[in-house]
């Protein structure tokens, strides 16, 4: 039994999994289709385990339907696989293509490092013309 510490999203759940996340979130645009992707899975899934309780990993296929490749256009994925980390639903970082697992957590321990000052600095996103 394969054990993850990731979790599969789409549209239906992107809002509860992603947006209303309370801590870094690092979500992975992929598809069955796709090669690079295929390999990236075991390290995503390792990475997921290792650095469980300090970033929330999410999965997104973007090929199940056309709301999922919606949410990966909106966020500027143009191809996979692409890793997309997000800070009280903003974007802070993005990985295109694959990466050996080092390069992986070396980009996470970065990510993390600019995390704490995206909480400090963090402020609620309201639309310009609430006062």
């Amino acid at each position: 039994m394969v054990v993850t510490n990731y979790v599969e999203a789409d549209a239906d759940t992107w809002n509860r999994e992603v947006e209303k996340a309370d801590i870094l979130t690092v979500v992975y645009f992929w598809h069955d289709e796709c090669p690079w992707c295929l390999r990236l899975n075991p390290i995503f899934n390792e990475v997921s385990q290792e650095y469980a309780g300090r970033i929330k990993f999410v999965k997104l296929n973007i090929m199940v339907n056309q709301a999922n490749r919606e949410i990966a256009a909106n966020h500027g994925v143009m191809s996979t696989p692409t890793l997309v980390f997000f800070c009280h639903r903003r974007p802070v970082g993005q990985s295109v293509g694959f990466m050996p697992k080092e390069q992986l957590e070396k980009s996470l321990a970065d990510v993390l490092q600019r995390y704490k000052t995206c909480l400090s600095q963090s402020t609620e996103l309201r639309p310009f013309y609430i006062v």
